[in-house]
């Protein structure tokens, strides 16, 4: 999003994915849910999505053009747990919310999926280009993107921040002067980075000292540079977050939400596409498909009771 929210994570952590629990070839694929969620998440390796059918109420909403061809192109930015990251690093096997939900629309829309990865960054531009039919990435539904992209919401996810264990110093953050004097680390291209960077001014505005902002391309020298002391604190999605912070070796703690946003998958302006992905999420909300995906990735908290096309962001 998800905004996010950052992103080709995992390409500079995979030391790490012992210590995250993310192989899903090992003797104990479990991931742990996050904090807060509903208990701990199903097996990585859990298919919630193959025994899937076409809908036919939900393909005939495509354009026949798609329907023919039978195939969407998707971008996807691949990152870190819960969202979409690599559950093999050897033979990049995708996996995570966004690669669940993309695999579960396909199924009922009757398409085959053809996914390339890009960063996170470069997908929005990328849908006006024709390159990608729709985007993944933890996507979250914003005012400024709705001036050029069209979304189709699948769940609830926003804006949080994680510090160190030790840092007793930073309290939950419910007001960004809060942050005045501190360096915050995030990554590129999201709604965290935006979000900062047109609020500097309520420093200047309270009489102190500006916060620095430090955004990443690599989610592995965000982590390292929070664990190393080089920023403050984290700002991040809030899955995201609460999925690494609950890993006790990764010496992080989650401080608070700050701001919830819908995330949803991402379209050229104007597309075409959207009626069909909207009633194909509405029928796995119904069919119960969308609650085990959820609870799989230990989320639940992240439900949201119907798809909507291009809301309004969250006040």
């Amino acid at each position: 999003m998800r905004t996010t929210t950052v992103r080709r994570r995992l390409l500079a952590v995979t030391a790490l994915l012992p210590v995250l629990a993310l192989a899903a070839c090992g003797s104990d694929p479990k991931i742990e849910g996050a904090p807060g969620a509903s208990g701990p998440a199903a097996s990585a390796t859990e298919d919630v999505v193959s025994g899937l059918s076409r809908s036919e109420a939900a393909a005939g909403l495509l354009p026949e053009e798609v329907r023919k061809a039978g195939v969407i192109k998707f971008g996807t930015s691949f990152g870190s747990p819960p969202s979409s990251f690599y559950a093999d690093q050897a033979t990049k096997k995708p996996a995570g919310i966004d690669v669940d939900f993309t695999d579960a629309v396909a199924k009922l829309l009757g398409v085959t999926v053809q996914r390339e990865e890009a960063a996170f960054e470069t997908i929005l531009p990328a849908l006006d280009s024709g390159k990608f039919d729709v985007g993944t990435g933890n996507f979250g539904v914003t005012t400024a993107r709705l001036k050029t992209v069209d979304f189709v919401t699948y769940i609830d996810d926003g804006q949080g921040f994680a510090v160190k264990k030790d840092n007793t110093a930073i309290q939950p953050i419910t007001d960004l002067v809060q942050l005045c004097g501190l360096t915050i680390g995030t990554s590129a291209g999201t709604t965290f980075e935006t979000t900062l960077n047109t609020k500097k001014n309520v420093c200047a505005d309270a009489g102190k000292k500006p916060y620095e902002v430090k955004a990443f391309s690599e989610s592995g020298a965000l982590l390292t540079g929070l664990q190393q002391g080089r920023v403050d604190i984290e700002m991040s999605t809030i899955n995201g977050l609460r999925h690494l912070t609950a890993q006790e070796s990764t010496g992080l703690r989650f401080l608070n939400e700050f701001h919830r946003l819908d995330v949803g998958f991402a379209f050229k302006k104007g597309s075409k596409l959207t009626p069909a992905f909207q009633a194909a999420v509405n029928q796995l909300i119904k069919d119960g498909t969308y609650d085990r995906i959820l609870k799989k990735w230990g989320v639940a908290e992240s439900a949201i009771k119907e798809s909507q096309i291009s809301p309004p962001e969250h006040p």
